[in-house]
Formats: C-alpha cells, sequence, structure tokens
C-alpha cells in the first residue's frame, strides 16, 4: 500500500503549522486575579453597543473587546454567567491597577 500525504495544504516533509491555542479555544482562557478567578473570552466585535464597567464608557459595534466572568461565583457557574460583562482590552488588563468605583 502507497503512503499518503499527511496534508494537501502543506508539501511533503514540511512541519505542520504550530497551534495558535487562543484561536483553538475561541480565545477564551482562565485568568487569576485578585478579584478572583475568571473565564476571559476575546470578541471581534459584535453589532450592539456595551457599557465598559472598567471606564463607564461605550464599546462601539464592531470594536473588539474582551467578556469575562468570575467562575468561582458564590451562586454558582449559571449566576455568573449571566452577570458576564464586556471590557475594553486595556481596561480589562488595567482592572488591577484601579481603585474600586
Amino acid at each position: 500500500m502507497p503512503s499518503r500525504r499527511p496534508s494537501r495544504k502543506r508539501p511533503w516533509g514540511a512541519e505542520p503549522a504550530p497551534l495558535d491555542l487562543d484561536r483553538a479555544l475561541g480565545g477564551a482562557r482562565r485568568e487569576s486575579g485578585a478579584d478572583g478567578e475568571w473565564q476571559v473570552r476575546n470578541v471581534r466585535g459584535g453589532s450592539k453597543t456595551y457599557l465598559c464597567p472598567g471606564c463607564n464608557q461605550e464599546i462601539p459595534p464592531g470594536t473588539g473587546h474582551v467578556v469575562a466572568w468570575q467562575e468561582d461565583s458564590f451562586f454558582g457557574a449559571e449566576t455568573a454567567l449571566d452577570h458576564r460583562r464586556h471590557w475594553h482590552t486595556s481596561c480589562w488588563q488595567a482592572r488591577g491597577r484601579r481603585r474600586p468605583r
């Protein structure tokens, strides 16, 4: 039986492309901070306007941003997901350096 090429998308013998973990997980990741354990997802942009809790400014439609929800919520995972928030990426990254409002 003749050996077959492993993929038609790359030349014979070429190494496969490295795995982009962020893309494979759909942009989802887990983050720990002084404010708890979070599930965080990168969003390319949607069709709605959101209010960023970090700066209280709008995130316009089509703007890439972060959606985060507390993983270790006292009221359970479903409630935590219901309380997810849309953040500007820079506001999410700076949340530990800001004073609470």
